[in-house]
């Protein structure tokens, strides 16, 4: 999955390089170790893994039947100079398909379409928003905070992560805020290609973060700052800094990178964390009439429940060595009833996963087929691809 979900990708990765001078090609070699398909995981090649140094003079072709894949560039420090290459190959149960590194002016690139788009947006208060072909979400930045501190009316405080319900597969984000903003409709209404319906305030949304003192759950407020780092056809992701926080008598440092791959209903929530050995990460409750599901053994927490005329699950999903348990937690306080995952922070670092399925998006059939889902997402982010490096000669 890399995320998808991309299937998200850590890859363990070997490099063998030919002493030998001369002509030579790059192969990569990308094994699939599971008794399952996989397809939506995206693998990243970095420019010193490939000893390359302009990556987007470069693409990926299947080395049995040539196909050129879909494939994008990613400058990750904003210097101008690409540092990945990423493409998303389908792999066969117990399989290992080939690929080759092919010069572009070699061959013919699929043209570049951005299914996975995000950015911030100040014409809305100042939302950060982000999507792809499945799935939309967005958050809230510090004019919105300002605003309710301030008691001006139409801003919003809480670091949830909102749920936007497309249920078609190009972006929908800019259409709906410039419809919004020109008062020619509202995105909380479906004109045929979704809304926003889902109600976030002071809940954690879908993946939003706490800390648990006590018995008391603890929240940054909204994001300080954000940076965008990519945009493209197979990933979009970026980076939110958030003011440092007290939960009990802990001070907290927070920030995340979160990364949404292409056919993927999961986010990927990359998370810098000071000041506390432990996080709990939440899905929103709403009315508390829908059923919470989880799966220690595969690292998961759903949420199935009705949503106006339809259905809507929420999940999480972790790898092992984050994992540290779950819990529905029920209060009367508004919008503070979730479900959390504990998450143990690992070297100041916690990786998780948050999305969604609308039923009316057709993604998933019934609560069975989404959790069948969230068992291979595990399965998947628990055993990544193997990925081999082989620079041959010609």
């Amino acid at each position: 999955m890399k995320n998808y979900r991309i299937l998200f990708l850590a890859s363990f990765i070997s490099l063998f390089f030919s002493c030998n001078k001369g002509s030579s090609k790059i192969i990569i070699n990308v094994k699939n170790t599971l008794t399952i398909n996989r397809q939506f995981e995206t693998v990243e090649l970095t420019k010193e893994q490939l000893n390359l140094k302009d990556l987007h003079l470069y693409t990926i072709k299947d080395a049995k039947s040539n196909e050129i894949l879909v494939t994008q560039t990613v400058d990750l420090d904003g210097d101008g100079i690409s540092d990945q290459l990423l493409f998303q190959p389908k792999i066969k149960a117990n399989d290992t398909k080939h690929f080759e590194i092919v010069l572009i002016s070699k061959t013919k690139k699929t043209p570049d379409t951005i299914h996975c788009y995000s950015r911030f947006v100040p014409e809305r208060t100042d939302d950060y928003a982000w999507e792809n072909d499945k799935v939309a979400f967005r958050t809230y930045g510090p004019t919105a905070q300002k605003m309710v501190e301030e008691n001006i009316k139409g801003g919003t405080l809480s670091s949830g992560i909102d749920a936007w319900l497309k249920r078609v597969d190009y972006p929908i984000i800019n259409k709906w805020y410039k419809k919004d903003a020109e008062k020619k409709g509202s995105y909380h209404e479906d004109s045929g290609e979704g809304l926003d319906n889902f109600h976030v305030g002071v809940s954690r949304g879908v993946g939003g973060i706490a800390i648990k003192d006590e018995n008391t759950y603890h929240y940054s407020k909204n994001f300080s700052k954000w940076r965008t780092i990519t945009t493209g056809p197979i990933r979009t992701s970026f980076v939110l800094d958030y003011e440092d926080w007290k939960a009990g008598d802990k001070n907290i440092s927070e920030s995340k990178t979160i990364t949404l791959d292409y056919g993927n209903n999961f986010s990927k929530f990359d998370i810098s964390l000071k000041g506390s050995a432990q996080i709990s990460v939440g899905l929103t409750l709403h009315e508390n009439d829908g059923v919470v599901n989880s799966d220690k053994n595969h690292h998961w927490v759903s949420y199935w429940q009705p949503h106006a005329d339809s259905e809507l699950a929420t999940a999480i999903v972790t790898q092992k060595n984050y994992f540290a348990g779950d819990e529905k937690y029920e209060t009367s306080l508004k919008d503070e009833s979730n479900a959390y995952m504990h998450l143990n922070v690992i070297n100041n670092k916690v990786i998780y996963y948050a999305g969604f399925t609308w039923k009316k998006s057709n993604q998933f059939k019934d609560k069975l087929a989404w959790e069948n889902y969230l068992n291979d997402f595990s399965k998947k982010i628990n055993n990544p691809l193997i990925i081999e490096i082989k620079n041959n000669q010609k």
